[in-house]
C-alpha cells in the first residue's frame, strides 16, 4: 500500500513495509538527487526554529526595525479611523487640505502626502463623494482643479483630533520630550539623505 504525500516540496512514496508489524515506516523519494534538499530543509526548518534572521548590516537592521515600528504604531490609529470609514490616507488628506484653505491642486496634495497613493483622483473622488472636500476648476487655469476642505469635513477632523492624539500619546508618550525630539531628528537626518 502506497501514499502520495509532499516532503519539503518534493513529492515522496509512503510504504508500509509488509514484514514489519511496529509501524516503522520508509520514506523513498521519488528522484533520487532531492533526498539532501529534503533533508536540509528538514534540518534548517527544525533548528531554526523561533531564531530570528540577523541582519546583515546595521543599516538593515535599523530599517527592518523602523518598518517593523513604523506597521505596529500605524495600526491602532487605523482602528480609530475605520470606525469613521475613513483610510489612513483620506485622513492624510483631509488633514493637508486643513492646513490649506485656500485649496491645493491634485499633484500638490499628492507632494505632501507621507505615504505615496499612485491613484489620488480616485481617492479624492470617494472623499468629495462624502461631501468632505469639494473640487472646482480654476478660474486663471482651467487645467488646474483645485479641491479643498468642506465643514463637514473640518468637523470629522476636529472628531478626530483628540481620539488620534490620544493613540499617539498612549504609543510614544512613555519616551519623553529629550527622546521624541531626538528620534524625530534622527528620523529627518535619515529622509534628507534617502531622498
Amino acid at each position: 500500500m502506497s501514499h502520495a504525500i509532499v516532503v519539503d516540496g518534493c513529492t515522496a512514496v509512503k510504504q508500509r513495509l509488509a514484514n514489519e508489524s511496529f509501524g516503522r515506516e520508509e520514506f523513498r523519494l521519488d528522484n533520487s538527487r532531492y533526498n539532501d534538499y529534503a533533508r536540509l530543509g528538514m534540518k534548517a526548518k527544525t533548528e531554526g526554529v523561533n531564531k530570528p534572521k540577523r541582519a546583515g548590516c546595521p543599516e538593515e537592521a535599523a530599517l527592518l526595525d523602523l518598518v517593523r515600528t513604523c506597521d505596529l504604531l500605524s495600526r491602532r490609529p487605523a482602528q480609530v479611523l475605520k470606525k469613521e470609514d475613513l483610510s489612513p490616507t483620506q485622513y492624510n488628506v483631509l488633514r493637508i487640505l486643513r492646513g490649506a484653505p485656500e485649496g491645493l491642486a491634485c499633484g500638490e496634495i499628492a507632494s505632501r502626502m507621507i505615504t505615496r497613493d499612485p491613484d489620488i483622483t480616485r481617492l479624492l473622488d470617494r472623499l468629495e463623494k462624502r461631501a468632505l472636500i469639494s473640487r472646482r476648476r480654476e478660474t486663471k487655469d482651467r487645467r488646474t482643479v483645485v479641491a479643498r476642505i468642506t465643514p463637514q469635513g473640518l468637523s470629522l477632523l476636529a472628531e478626530l483630533d483628540e481620539p488620534i492624539r490620544a493613540v499617539h500619546r498612549k504609543q510614544l508618550g512613555h519616551l519623553g520630550h529629550e527622546r521624541l525630539r531626538a528620534l524625530a531628528e534622527l528620523l529627518w537626518l535619515a529622509r534628507e539623505k534617502a531622498s
